[in-house]
């Protein structure tokens, strides 16, 4: 028997109840995936083709680091080698020309001229009483220090700092120094890359050491009143960065040993 009445139907009724339309409504899905897959297909594709044609047969996420830590090791075994090959060629100078002078009275002369000031210039070891101070990167990271935290600047040693504490040093009457046992005279240059020193063709890391025979009370006076210095100190106080001072009672610095060539001088006025 059936109804005949306006009301819905019991069939229709019992569909409404047992959620009767969602075949209707998955039919709407299933249309709209029907575009979407195909162009998400297509643009993986383009994709996958653009990352082979740039790879060219290599890989893109191949990590280089393992080839550049051989490349600098290379090239630093190199640059040993030559300075074995220069310090060799020197020493064979300094015989003959020292051989020389036993029958040429004039280069004997320049020799004993070059002697007298060998001293000064660094190219004869120096012992006696000094200070060393060290200068050395924070532990801190600025990821972990929070949104207000400082930048990774503030917290590594720059080159700036190194310069302060040498230039404050020679003020304070420093006869000889070294940094990081390396001699440093006239000529020398102290570059910083990152938070690496460069010295006389070394790379050098963090904790930086330098070293001066002379005075000590005159030389920490002078790194009290340096600005540079200070501005470290406090840097120090407010980052965490490192930095000691020790009085050496007995310390020697080793002689230069590098090039004296000069590429160009002039008289200071």
């Amino acid at each position: 028997m059936e109804y005949t009445t306006g009301a819905p139907s019991w069939r229709l009724v019992l569909r409404r109840a047992v959620g009767g339309l969602r075949p209707r409504r998955r039919t709407q899905r299933t249309r709209g995936w029907s575009v979407v897959v195909p162009l998400i297909a297509l643009a993986a594709g383009l994709l996958f083709t653009t990352s082979a044609r740039t790879a060219d047969g290599t890989q893109l996420r191949d990590d280089r680091r393992p080839q550049l830590a051989q490349v600098i090791a290379d090239k630093r075994e190199r640059l040993q080698d030559r300075e074995k090959v220069a310090a060799t060629l020197r020493a064979g100078v300094e015989a003959d020309s020292a051989r020389l002078a036993e029958t040429d009275l004039p280069v004997k002369e320049a020799r004993e001229r070059a002697d007298a000031l060998r001293a000064q210039a660094g190219f004869t070891a120096l012992a006696g009483p000094g200070l060393t101070v060290t200068l050395n990167d924070s532990p801190r990271r600025g990821t972990d220090l929070g949104t207000n935290a400082p930048d990774n600047d503030d917290l590594v040693v720059h080159q700036g700092d190194v310069q302060a504490v040498v230039n404050a040093m020679w003020a304070g009457g420093a006869e000889a120094m070294s940094i990081m046992d390396v001699r440093v005279i006239s000529t020398s240059a102290v570059r910083c890359v990152g938070n690496t020193l460069l010295l006389h063709g070394q790379v050098f890391s963090p904790p930086f050491k330098i070293t001066a025979i002379g005075e000590p009370t005159a030389m920490r006076r002078a790194l009290e009143s340096a600005e540079g210095v200070q501005q470290f100190r406090d840097a120090v106080a407010d980052f965490g960065l490192g930095y000691t001072e020790t009085v050496e009672r007995n310390v020697t610095v080793r002689a230069y040993d590098g090039s004296s060539d000069l590429r160009s001088a002039r008289v200071a006025e």
